[in-house]
């Protein structure tokens, strides 16, 4: 059994920097590709970035690119978004989750341990 907890949240002005953790419990985590995803207010949640379990491969969606960095640290069981340059735009709850292939999906039914969520405000 897998659990993200994600922490992290926070209240930031547009240009600011926010890096969001993901921590897991469950010695699989560090052998599970591992997802963000953000659902903002009335809409659909959407994908963020993703990461192999190895952290040798990436992929990030058009609108964050070039701005957020996924990363990950085996060793603490822990899963990074940096996110730099913000948007109000990127006001969301941010989610975590892990699913079983080595490798990510942009597919958030591909993925099967998702955590609670933070929140994520950018003024303008």
């Amino acid at each position: 059994q897998v659990q993200p907890v994600e922490s992290g949240r926070g209240l930031v002005q547009a240009g600011a920097s926010l890096r969001l953790s993901c921590a897991a419990s469950g010695r699989t985590f560090s052998r599970r590709a591992v997802g963000w995803f953000r659902q903002a207010p009335g809409l659909e949640r959407e994908f963020v970035a993703h990461i192999s379990w190895s952290g040798s491969s990436t992929s990030y969606a058009d609108s964050v690119k070039g701005r957020f960095t996924i990363s990950r640290d085996n060793a603490k069981n822990t899963v990074y978004l940096q996110m730099n340059s913000l948007k109000p735009e990127d006001t969301a709850v941010y989610y975590c989750a892990a699913r079983g292939g080595s490798y990510g999906a942009i597919d958030a039914d591909e993925y099967d341990y998702w955590g609670q969520g933070t929140q994520v405000t950018v003024s303008s």
